[in-house]
């Protein structure tokens, strides 16, 4: 199998590593990096538990090839946390019973967190457009809008 040479940086940490031209994003992540946290599912980019932030952007790792993102800043789940303190999506996720088998949860919130760093302050009508992409089959979708709502309320401006 042809490897290629490649640089990310994976929640802000620099990797340097040989991959194989067909392994996905989420393969690399999963089992060479250790972040568990991106979800295996679907495989076909339908379900959205393996969305991760690709420079800012949501994309599908399960459907990124690993050589493509030769150069750029992905960020996951794992990465989201600073300093032992939760992201305010992931403390409003707990605070509002957003979770449930938890599976969907890292889509949700990447997703949920994309739209913040673009539109902080969005109506319940974007919050639902950007988590279209991402099924849940728990919460029925209530909680999780509602947590990503009060989240968008206490998240700092950044000027």
């Amino acid at each position: 199998m042809k490897a290629k040479h490649i640089e990310l940086v994976v929640n802000e940490k620099a990797y340097d590593m040989t991959v194989a031209v067909n392994r996905t994003l989420l393969e690399v992540l999963r089992e060479d990096l250790n972040l568990t946290g991106t979800k295996f599912s679907c495989e076909d980019g339908e379900c959205g538990a393996c969305t991760v932030l690709l420079d800012g952007k949501v994309v599908r790792s399960c459907l990124t090839l690993a050589v493509d993102v030769r150069g750029r800043k992905v960020t996951t789940i794992d990465g989201l946390s600073q300093n032992g303190e939760l992201h305010p999506l992931q403390a409003a996720f707990i605070e509002h019973g957003a979770i449930q088998c938890g599976f969907c949860t890292p889509g949700m919130i990447l997703s949920a967190k994309a739209l913040l760093d673009r539109h902080p302050h969005p109506t319940e009508e974007e919050v639902r457009t950007a988590i279209d992409g991402n099924i849940c089959r728990c919460t029925g979708y209530t909680r999780i809008v509602k947590a990503i709502l009060v989240a968008s309320q206490k998240i700092p401006m950044v000027s």
